[in-house]
């Protein structure tokens, strides 16, 4: 039997042992070992002395002229008081879309040279169209981390791929995958005030639920106020770099009650006369030169007096909800402010406000609509539903949208509306920044020309820190933004952005050293997926002198057809540089043929687990086809109530679930076109099948179809489904156990938990 050694005798051979082996490693290697090391620990980031804190704002569809800061109608004390602190901006220019512009911002580069030259619902396989994020082109939050910052979002995202939204991932090009150590918000294009489906860094979330006084600007100015305090808590010293991105005044339209009542009544007038004593007021601020002239009314809106009674009142009730939910918007931006004045923290930062990140929203359509979800499932709205539903208006009852002359309104002087980037309705933004002590004070103007992917350069001239070559070991693509911080003392100096190109939905424009060249709208916003007649390379431009002609109210296009030339040949010259070629129209499918999605190919799909917020693109695809769904679930005794499965909500979606002791399937094919179907008696306690099963008509989309439900191999209900989606739900996605966020079936109530058992739901896609 071995005797064991133990006690200092044992370590001591253990120590020897060990020195021995490493004698011997040392010999193998050529290497002498370091007896003796210094003790250092490996350097820490730390951020350049002095750098500020700072707070970028992007508000969502809000023109040139909407706000008291602009001469605009809707008050906005806090932009106002960001003004007065420091200075506007009024010739800064975005994309005239949503995800462009913040991939833009937040890269420093051109939205096509970066993948995202349209939203990324609407990617195609083109080069600049991908929605696809290059990791050569590092976010500023990404850059300010490695700096020494500390990272935060808040708000609407819209810049990651639908296909990287499900729960596996990949999360690189979630905002915590773009240099955000935080993320509180949303990844599509919009939310409910009421009822958001929202995300924490990368776990879906309902705060909503629950809460009945629930508004999201406020919850998200909280969390974003909780966040500053905690990390200047824990890291005092360290600046921190917050992006705050509501997504108001995007569709919906929402505001608490109290905040709808302030509006009432005044926008009666019309747009006619608000755009006119918009103009007005912005000549007698100084907003615009005094040479500037108020562009006409394009042919394709109505005058506000050629309206009926009905019509002028429901118009002017969605311009109040608008309103309101911006005022509120702003309100609560205010609450971060007054934080960082009480914190101490006001002077050390540098705020960027950027009210909108393009113009005003054409969207609605003509007459507005009651659910944002109608246009996209080419469904109508009877003037009758509105009128009777008109007090819902700016309520989480609708999902509105104010009409398409609203917008060309609020972006007075200019011509157009968001989509359009061959004019200044679409692209042009205020802006304001305050930095005590580095920004005057008093709300002087700054008239240089400036593009969006300027912010960045601009922040990390303030940080102190240098562009990088390389960030994660990918060498970087050249940045096309240009820093502003020259004009923060020099009101006067020349603009340092000489040339920018722009294209958006087909509609093409060029600026150089004061001139703009841009084509007519290929089409209406509110008609965004019919087909263009004229070829791109066969539309008719238009040419302005915009060093002379502010709001480009004077088309020099037959005076100057040498000029005109000139500009359109470098149009094409910068498309090709920036991947913008070729022009297409992905709104009709052009180029998406491919497109990734985890589900490609597939048509069984089994869940035998509860689900949350699986996201549109990695659900069954039951978009115009013929699918059926089956369930193995277990009622308990005293019966069950709840969601089997449900995909999408309130506003557009399906479910199958036991409601008052019946089995119900419900088509929302937008209110009020809501079906069901019912079992006529309550399923009893046990084990049960549970089948569902359409047959579509055929003939082309959004066509109708056959249901047929039936328990345990017996039919209970049949009956028609006769108008279906485009699209389930751009905001609420599918659960297996529940209905989350908000109820497809209005007879229930989020989250819908099913209190039986799931053994497992199939859907099968037929051809």
């Amino acid at each position: 039997m071995r005797k064991l050694v133990n006690g200092p005798r044992a370590a001591s051979l253990t120590l020897a042992l060990c020195l021995i082996s490493a004698a011997g490693t040392a010999q193998q290697t050529g290497h002498t070992p370091n007896t003796s090391p210094k003790p250092e620990w490996p350097a820490q980031v730390k951020a350049p002395q002095g750098a500020p804190n700072i707070l970028l704002i992007m508000t969502d569809d809000v023109g040139f002229g909407a706000t008291s800061t602009f001469g605009g109608p809707v008050p906005t004390p806090t932009f106002d008081s960001l003004a007065e602190a420091g200075i506007r901006y009024n010739q800064f220019n975005t994309t005239a879309l949503c995800s462009p512009t913040r991939a833009a911002l937040l890269t420093g580069r051109n939205p096509h040279a970066v993948g995202m030259g349209n939203v990324t619902n609407l990617s195609t396989a083109y080069p600049g169209y991908t929605s696809i994020i290059p990791r050569s082109a590092a976010t500023v939050a990404e850059v300010l981390k490695d700096g020494g910052y500390s990272t935060a979002m808040f708000g609407k995202g819209h810049i990651t791929p639908d296909w990287e939204q499900s729960q596996v991932g990949p999360f690189d090009r979630w905002p915590t995958g773009l240099g955000f150590e935080y993320f509180y918000g949303f990844l599509n294009a919009d939310a409910s005030q009421f009822a958001p489906a929202l995300v924490r860094n990368t776990t879906p979330v309902d705060p909503a639920t629950g809460k009945p006084d629930y508004v999201l600007d406020k919850d998200m100015a909280d969390d974003a106020i909780g966040w500053i305090d905690q990390q200047k808590t824990l890291a005092p010293d360290k600046p921190f770099f917050v992006y705050y991105a509501p997504g108001t005044a995007h569709t919906p339209h929402h505001a608490p009650r109290e905040w709808l009542e302030k509006f009432r009544g005044k926008f009666d007038s019309g747009w006619d006369k608000m755009r006119e004593e918009t103009y007005v007021r912005q000549k007698r601020m100084g907003i615009i030169p005094a040479n500037a002239q108020l562009t006409p009314r394009p042919s394709s809106l109505p005058a506000w007096n050629s309206l009926s009674p009905d019509q002028k009142w429901l118009y002017a009730r969605h311009m109040e909800a608008y309103a309101a939910a911006l005022a509120f918007a702003d309100a609560q931006i205010g609450r971060i402010v007054q934080h960082l004045k009480d914190s101490g923290q006001f002077d050390n930062t540098l705020i960027i406000y950027i009210q909108g990140d393009n113009g005003g929203s054409a969207e609605g359509t003509l007459d507005g609509l009651m659910y944002e979800q109608s246009a996209l499932a080419r469904a109508t709205e009877a003037m009758d539903y509105k009128l009777a539903h008109i007090d819902d208006i700016g309520t989480g009852k609708l999902y509105a949208h104010y009409p398409a002359p609203w917008a060309w309104a609020t972006n007075a002087p200019f011509q157009y509306y968001k989509q359009v980037a061959s004019h200044f309705g679409g692209t042009r933004n205020g802006l304001v920044m305050s930095w005590p002590g580095h920004i005057p004070a008093g709300g002087s103007m700054r008239s240089q020309f400036h593009f969006v992917t300027d912010i960045m350069p601009t922040m990390l001239e303030a940080a102190g820190i240098a562009e990088p070559k390389a960030v994660n070991g990918v060498e970087q693509q050249r940045m096309d933004g240009v820093s502003m911080n020259y004009s923060f003392s020099a009101p006067g100096a020349p603009s340092r952005r000489t040339t920018q190109v722009f294209e958006m939905m087909q509609n093409m424009g060029i600026y150089k050293d004061g001139w703009f060249a841009g084509t007519t709208p290929a089409r209406p916003p509110w008609l965004t997926g019919a087909n263009v007649a004229t070829p791109v390379d066969q539309r008719e431009w238009q040419l302005y002198n915009v060093a002379k002609d502010y709001s480009e109210a004077r088309n020099l296009a037959a005076s100057n057809p040498a000029k005109l030339q000139e500009m359109k040949d470098l149009f094409w010259k910068e498309a090709a540089a920036n991947n913008i070629t070729p022009i297409h129209n992905s709104t009709i499918g052009e180029g998406s043929a491919g497109r990734p999605s985890l589900t490609e190919g597939q048509t069984k799909f089994v869940y035998r687990s509860r689900l949350r917020r699986v996201a549109q693109d990695t659900a069954p695809h039951i978009i115009n086809r013929s699918f059926a769904i089956d369930a193995d679930i277990v009622v308990p005794e005293g019966g069950a109530d709840g969601a089997i499965i449900a995909q999408g909500g309130q506003f557009s979606g399906y479910s199958l679930s036991i409601i008052a002791g019946r089995v119900v399937f419900t088509y929302n094919a937008v209110p009020p076109r809501i079906y069901m179907l019912a079992a006529p008696k309550p399923v009893v306690p046990g084990q049960h099948h549970i089948a569902f099963d359409f047959q579509y008509d055929g003939g082309g989309p959004i066509k109708g179809g056959t249901g047929r439900l039936s328990i345990d191999g017996q039919k209970v209900a049949e009956g028609r489904i006769d108008h279906t989606l485009r699209w389930i739900s751009h905001t609420e996605g599918l659960d297996i156990g529940a209905d989350t966020t908000t109820p497809v079936n209005p007879e229930q109530q989020s989250p819908a938990e099913f209190t039986g058992q799931i053994n497992a739901v199939k859907v099968t896609l037929k051809e």
